[in-house]
């Protein structure tokens, strides 16, 4: 019997296994599939858009495409903080189901690729309490810390995106 369940739980986390782009937002360390990932781009001059939330700087042109910015730290609820050297856009291509499009995310440092395997990888915690966190894959860990591994497509979610005319 504990062989069966393990079976159905197995193939759920072991899609979650691979490499991951790690960034830094503040303390916390998140984790990307790196499949997602475009590219890593200083952070550049980002043409805001009216009448957006406020986690979405504006809009960046990156080579003749018009792409999305969005202040990851502003979309977890988490202090703004200045720009820094370290300050970087990473583009990752977003999936909403119908299309595939760009997306910038800002984030305070990009750290490194790991190699995540499924037994380092344990289910997000169960916050309760009306708290969503169906935008994490799962948590990492990696020695003594704890990389969050982030589903971008659900934290980049359409509402985010909504006023930008990228969705449609």
């Amino acid at each position: 019997m504990t062989e069966s369940i393990n079976t159905k739980i197995a193939p759920e986390i072991a899609s979650k296994e691979g490499k991951y782009l790690t960034f830094a937002l503040g303390h916390e360390e998140y984790g990307l599939e790196i499949l997602k990932v475009r590219e890593i781009i200083g952070y550049m001059d980002i043409t805001a858009v009216p009448q957006t939330p406020a986690h979405v700087k504006g809009v960046i042109n990156l080579r003749g495409q018009v792409i999305p910015v969005v202040d990851l730290r502003l979309k977890f609820g988490m202090q703004e903080e200045e720009v820094t050297e370290q300050t970087c856009i990473i583009v990752v291509e977003i999936d909403n189901g119908k299309q595939q499009f760009n997306t910038g995310i800002v984030v305070d440092r990009v750290s490194e690729v790991l190699d995540i395997q499924e037994e380092q990888i344990e289910e997000a915690p169960q916050f309760g309490g009306g708290t969503e966190a169906d935008f994490i894959l799962g948590m990492g860990k990696i020695g003594s810390s704890v990389k969050i591994l982030l589903d971008i497509n659900r934290v980049l979610s359409n509402e985010c995106l909504e006023g930008l005319g990228t969705v449609s």
